[in-house]
């Protein structure tokens, strides 16, 4: 996904799935995290690694969910808007008595997490400009 390609949609688990998978090692300032009630809208910058291209490049990317009832953070240092967050994955657990509706979990690195109280998944990501060369891959203790 560049500049000229078309946002990503999630509206369902398996949508969200694929946002995460593009969003993974993400990173991204606590302050770029920003909860917006009375629109109901959750949105983020972060700069993420293209794991689908061949090079090693990442990207500005915008991601926001829309009909977001509540936003709270664990062990995310919200005092320090400049404190760096790496994003590990997205996660949907449905609200058993009132679907469609449930909490997306954003799970950051060293234990962080943003929840988000949601009416249904309505997602999007898009890439905000073009590639830049990437300081280094991302690795996971499994991959040594």
């Amino acid at each position: 996904m560049t500049a000229s390609e078309p946002t990503l949609a999630a509206l369902d688990a398996d949508d969200l799935q694929v946002i995460s998978a593009r969003l993974q090692d993400a990173v991204t300032r606590v302050g770029e995290l920003v909860f917006l009630p009375k629109s109901r809208r959750f949105a983020a910058v972060l700069n993420r690694y293209r794991w689908e291209a061949a090079d090693d490049t990442r990207v500005r990317a915008g991601l926001s969910f829309e009909g977001v009832r509540s936003a709270s953070a664990r062990n995310i240092r919200r005092d320090d808007p400049d404190a760096v967050l790496c994003l590990l994955a997205i996660r949907f657990h449905p609200a058993a008595a009132d679907p469609p509706a449930g909490a997306i979990e954003l799970v950051f690195a060293g234990g962080g997490t943003m929840r988000l109280e949601v009416e249904c998944i309505d997602g999007t990501l898009s890439d905000l400009g073009e590639a830049y060369p990437a300081r280094a891959r991302p690795s996971h203790e499994e991959d040594r």
